[in-house]
């Protein structure tokens, strides 16, 4: 695997970077990543953590979180989604499947117009694999093109070890 591969497709499988998710809905003619991670947990244990994206960024705290650390307990209540929601500070939830799917979207001058799918699936009776998906529209700034997925990989792959750890321990 080469590193532009390893960049854009990190843990994920074959099946899982040519399955479309809600987010490529969102944004047509994107640029996809996918980020993938098995979990140790049933997954309406993960899914539960992933509604935590309502009030922390769960990545490097100090560089998204303005240095408060995110929550290591599930805060009661951001369970209960509703579309339109803020979500990750500059996301809004698009669409979800309630315990199986969140997608998040956004549009910004920096970014563009980017979604997110992240998708629980079981593995097994108490495993789960969970994927994010991104589409990216193209940002407008030439230097975010370049820089982006590789930025992206070192947060989201932080964010997705976070949850496993969390959801693994949250079960054991």
């Amino acid at each position: 695997m080469g590193l532009r591969a390893a960049i854009e497709s990190w843990g994920a499988t074959r099946e899982e970077l040519q399955r479309p998710l809600p987010c490529d809905r969102l944004v047509p003619e994107a640029r996809v990543l996918v980020r993938a991670v098995d979990v140790e947990a049933p997954t309406e244990v993960v899914f539960r953590w992933l509604c935590q994206l309502r009030v922390a960024p769960y990545s490097y705290d100090w560089i998204d979180n303005r240095g408060r650390r995110s929550p290591q307990r599930l805060t009661p209540g951001v369970d209960r989604l509703e579309r339109g929601q803020r979500m990750v500070a500059i996301f809004r939830l698009a669409d979800f499947v309630d315990g199986r799917s969140l997608t998040l979207e956004s549009r910004s001058r920096l970014l563009g117009h980017v979604a997110l799918t992240y998708e629980v699936r079981p593995r097994g009776e108490r495993a789960s694999r969970l994927v994010l998906r991104i589409a990216w529209g193209r940002p407008r700034l030439p230097l975010v093109r370049t820089l982006l997925p590789a930025g992206d990989l070192i947060m989201a792959r932080r964010q997705l070890l976070n949850f496993k750890r969390l959801a693994e321990s949250h079960s054991a």
